[in-house]
């Protein structure tokens, strides 16, 4: 390696991570209310604040009355498994996968819970023909690639006369998107993306067709404690008012309120997108002034705002792991190479609590390195 002029710059916050991700501007362990800490969480005041938590994601998200919100154990994945092992069965299913955690779903329903599924696949940096659904179906799918950087452009694709339910997984797409929920029966999501909230609690959003759904239909397995979301035939109606179904850390509630409370100052929903849009604009100006470096995702129509991943050329795994190395040596940028199942590269957040000028700073550091590595 040949010595580089290191840059005089570094981004004030350089969590690129992509989950769990920055925390909001301002974040102090400090900052958050401790009150309910050491209390139970079916106290009055734990229920009050697992209450107020679930009216903020409410409020923010814009969700009509008619969709419940659920707190829920396992980040997203517990959410969704829950939502594929309570609703799935009734008919037949359809599982789309571009990236390794669609691909996730399309194992849970063929292997574990043996459905055998309609897959339809695509590569990294790609989407499958959603013009193939069949909506008699029910169709499972990820709202925002994580770890490839592709999303589905909007919610056209999804039938208004759909016999089956939607599933979205929308971790990293939830308060960067403005989403249909007309048209998302079930969602799920964790506070540890684009909030920057902390993992291992999930948030489950049900529509009133996966209501029915629930009321109607009885898996064939059998299902574990902590996935069971009816009794007596009618939905469990105090999960979706803060009685969680086991014990959530408070902490992580008392955290994500503060993220919830700080994207409500920030302008909520609107704020929120203009902050991930200006930064995801910030990194694809430093992608088209380098060469070297480009979008897994080429077509900007289905391209991630919030995981934006990005090809370094000729880069190999072990190029990309030295590349990311010298940058976390340097305090420059943290967990920026490309999830281990993607193909080798950088994946930088650019969800709303990471700041355009932070991304903006980053570009000269991507130059040193790469050019330490090549030079």
């Amino acid at each position: 390696m040949t010595d580089v002029t290191t840059p005089q710059v570094r981004p004030a916050r350089p969590t690129f991570s992509s989950g769990p991700c920055a925390k909001p501007p301002g974040w102090t362990p400090e900052k958050l209310s401790t009150d309910s800490l050491g209390r139970s969480h079916r106290a009055k005041i734990g229920k009050s604040r697992l209450a107020y938590c679930i009216d903020l994601m409410r409020e923010l998200l814009q969700l009509p009355d008619t969709h419940r919100i659920g707190i829920v154990p396992g980040s997203d994945t517990g959410a969704f498994e829950m939502a594929m092992w309570t609703m799935l069965g009734q008919r037949a299913v359809t599982t789309l996968a571009w990236e390794s955690f669609g691909e996730g779903w399309v194992t849970d329903a063929a292997k574990q819970l043996k459905l055998e599924p309609t897959i339809l696949r695509a590569d990294y940096g790609q989407l499958p023909d959603l013009a193939q659904v069949d909506w008699s179906n029910d169709v499972l799918f990820t709202w925002n690639g994580t770890t490839s950087g592709v999303r589905v452009p909007d919610g056209d694709w999804i039938a208004d006369d759909r016999e089956g339910l939607s599933f979205a997984d929308a971790t990293s797409a939830v308060f960067a998107y403005d989403l249909p929920w007309d048209k998302i029966d079930v969602a799920t999501f964790s506070w540890q993306k684009v909030l920057g909230g902390e993992g291992g609690h999930g948030v489950l959003i049900l529509g009133p067709r996966a209501v029915e759904r629930l009321e109607s239909h009885t898996p064939a397995w059998p299902l574990p404690k902590v996935f069971r979301l009816t009794k007596g035939g009618k939905l469990v109606e105090g999960v979706f008012k803060g009685e969680t179904i086991n014990t959530p850390s408070m902490l992580a509630v008392e955290d994500a309120i503060f993220a919830l409370e700080w994207a409500k100052s920030v302008g909520g929903l609107d704020g929120l997108k203009a902050r991930s849009d200006a930064n995801a604009a910030a990194l694809d100006t430093i992608v088209a002034e380098r060469d070297w470096l480009s979008h897994l995702a080429a077509d900007p129509a289905i391209r991630s705002k919030t995981s934006v991943c990005l090809s370094v050329a000729g880069a190999d795994a072990d190029f990309i792991k030295k590349f990311a190395g010298l940058l976390e040596a340097e305090g420059a940028a943290f967990d920026i190479a490309g999830y281990r199942d993607a193909p080798p590269g950088l994946r930088i957040w650019c969800g709303a609590t990471v700041d355009t000028a932070d991304i903006e700073a980053l570009g000269p550091w991507l130059d040193w390195a790469y050019e330490t590595l090549t030079a």
